[in-house]
């Protein structure tokens, strides 16, 4: 499925709930023919952006031998090494540093695209001056470990931008035969990470676009009676991708990923079966004493980048719904598209 890199750059910052960022950030898509260039300019203008208002700085612990003492006198390492003769002492102190875990990975996220192949040579050229920005900062070793360490707070959450970026960039970049260079690896053709991001897109597009409405990842419960409570623990969890509950009632959306929206048996298109079953799993389970879980509606909703398909069945009083979003269209159309939906239109 060919997306566009710009509408995947938007799915993108509706996952990661970061428009106001996006604007921030202003990148031509138009002539950034590779995803991995997006990225690129994203870090060039974000490294701008810092430096007319100042890299972040924090407080951080260093131990190291210096003239005098300043703050805590580190005695024994002092004796042991016979710097006191010398006049020096070993010290641990906090220094106001750019120092931090934040610009480190920032860093070195600019230095692991200077070392990769894809990269266009002008951006290269663009990002490799900006590395005087970090003086003083010393580049690390990128590990998911070192991106869940980060602490970020609601001043910062330009930086958790340019992280998020920083991160995708590292998790789809892979060593390649020569030592020290990177291979980039378009996620955009795993089905698995755009599955993920789907539902995290739509996820986070209707809460947004709809504060008022009740938009979650829900729980539901297996309707099972069971003779012994020990046989519930060998039952799988049931989540559902989203669940929104407004005005009008209650919507449990299932977002699934293909290349292709429908499946082919004996020439025909039909509906993938699991798709349906798990939905009608969703329905069936969610049922309660309350008369208005009778009526909760079914969606699967499917990308495409071809026509849209609208179908619609019924259960008893349970509308469910089979319907696509074409991502090979305007932004604002995929948009219209999405709250129509909603709407039941």
């Amino acid at each position: 499925m060919a997306i566009p890199i710009e509408n995947i750059y938007y799915l993108l910052c509706y996952a990661w709930d970061t428009l106001e960022e996006k604007e921030k950030v202003k990148v031509s898509v138009d002539d950034s023919p590779e995803i991995l260039d997006l990225f690129t300019k994203v870090l060039i203008n974000g490294a701008r952006i810092l430096l007319k208002r100042g890299i972040e700085k924090d407080y951080i612990t260093e131990t190291k031998d210096m003239a005098g003492v300043k703050g805590k006198l580190e005695l024994s390492p002092t004796l042991k090494s016979g710097i006191y003769l010398k006049q020096r002492t070993v010290c641990t102190h906090d220094e106001f540093s750019a120092n931090i875990l934040s610009n480190q990975i920032l860093l070195s996220t600019i230095y692991r695209i200077l070392r990769t192949r894809e990269v266009n040579a002008q951006l290269k050229s663009q990002i490799k001056s900006l590395v005087w920005l970090f003086a003083g900062i010393e580049p690390i070793d990128l590990s998911h470990r070192v991106f869940n360490s980060v602490r970020l707070h609601r001043n910062n959450r330009f930086y958790a931008f340019l992280l998020k970026v920083c991160r995708i960039i590292y998790e789809n970049t892979l060593p390649t035969e020569k030592p020290g260079q990177f291979h980039f690896v378009d996620f955009s053709r795993d089905r698995f990470k755009m599955q993920k991001l789907f539902e995290a897109f739509l996820r986070n597009f209707y809460r947004r676009e709809f504060p008022h409405w009740k938009v979650r990842s829900e729980h539901l419960s297996w309707q099972f009676s069971v003779t012994d409570e020990e046989h519930r623990a060998y039952v799988p969890i049931m989540k559902t991708d989203i669940s929104i509950t407004n005005e009008q009632g209650k919507i449990i959306i299932d977002a699934k990923y293909y290349q292709e929206s429908m499946a082919t048996q004996y020439d025909r298109e039909k509906l993938h079966s699991t798709n349906l079953y798990q939905l009608f799993s969703y329905l069936m389970n969610h049922r309660s004493a309350d008369p208005d879980t009778r009526r909760t509606r079914g969606m699967l909703l499917y990308p495409t980048t071809s026509a849209e398909l609208d179908l619609d069945y019924w259960y008893d009083e349970h509308l469910i719904q089979i319907k696509t979003v074409n991502l090979n269209q305007h932004w604002a159309l995929i948009e219209e598209r999405l709250k129509n939906i909603q709407h039941g239109k």
